[in-house]
């Protein structure tokens, strides 16, 4: 594959950084995933807008334009000859002196990279995966808000924790918060329906501001479901009639059985995807419907 860095499209093999970039020293550096539908990014401008948003917190001298990342996205799906593509866009900070730095970063490296998307899986999307707790915690953010930043130790060693479970087959991990409130999965954002009212865990737990969750909000929204964001636990999440899961890539996956630490499980609802993770599923699919016809 071909990837772009700083301007250039370059063999992946290829592709170097500095030894002293600041997001390899430090973590210093940002990044978007997205996927392409006919060949167009989804809600690109709400992933501009959010590593806008990071770069100003962090000092790091990058303006995104949405225009500028459609020409890159084209290019690269053109020199590798897709049609349609994960996208993920990275923002260090740059090359810098050894030490941490007293003002903003006024180089910063781009790199945007591009893979093959998974085949879909449709029975996936109807008997959906399990759901797995995980006994490691949420981490708070590093500041005000969580920022999708290169610190990713939290998630791996979440990922690594699965490893732990031999019935954690395909299964998503999901971390609560020191309180013992429901956060987020490894790379996902939650979501419930229980008695006919959607809920999903406040971004005051710590939990990243995830675009598809938010998009998925304003679709509820407009369809008249109800939706309360706040502090929930397991024991609310047993109860539920419906759960499902949110990401840029794989969209909104039904959860269908939950597991403890222990390796309990508990079926969710009838085992199949729910009539209100259905509807959105299908509201969703109209968005990118739209979307990859040029809409």
């Amino acid at each position: 594959m071909k990837i772009y860095v700083n301007g250039t499209l370059i063999d992946e093999e290829k592709a170097v950084v500095s030894v002293y970039d600041h997001g390899f020293l430090y973590g210093i550096g940002l990044f978007e995933t997205f996927r392409t539908y006919g060949g167009h990014p989804f809600l690109l401008q709400e992933h501009v807008n959010r590593l806008k948003a990071g770069c100003d917190q962090l000092g790091i001298s990058y303006k995104p334009a949405a225009e500028q990342w459609q020409r890159i996205v084209q290019e690269l799906l053109e020199v590798n000859e897709l049609g349609d593509a994960y996208i993920r866009f990275t923002v260090t900070a740059g090359r810098n002196l050894l030490g941490l730095p007293g003002g903003d970063y006024a180089e910063p490296s781009v790199i945007v990279y591009i893979k093959d998307l998974p085949a879909r899986n449709e029975q996936l999307y109807r008997l959906g995966k399990p759901l797995q707790l995980l006994r490691l915690v949420r981490n708070t953010p590093e500041g005000t808000e969580r920022l999708k930043s290169l610190h990713y130790m939290n998630n791996i060693l979440a990922k690594r924790e699965l490893l732990n479970y031999p019935w954690a087959s395909n299964t998503e991990g999901l971390f609560a918060d020191a309180k013992g409130n429901l956060a987020e999965g490894i790379v996902s954002n939650l979501f419930f329906v229980n008695k006919g009212q959607l809920f999903t865990p406040s971004l005051e737990t710590g939990i990243l501001p995830g675009i598809t969750r938010a998009f998925l909000m304003r679709l509820a929204a407009e369809a008249g479901m109800r939706l309360e964001e706040g502090f929930y636990t397991w024991s609310d999440l047993l109860e539920a009639d419906e759960v499902f899961i949110t990401n840029s890539i794989q969209e909104i996956v039904p959860i269908t059985s939950l597991f403890n630490v222990e390796g309990q499980k508990v079926i969710v609802g009838n085992g199949n995807a729910g009539e209100w993770t259905t509807e959105l599923m299908r509201l969703y699919e109209r968005h990118t419907l739209l979307l990859a016809q040029g809409g």
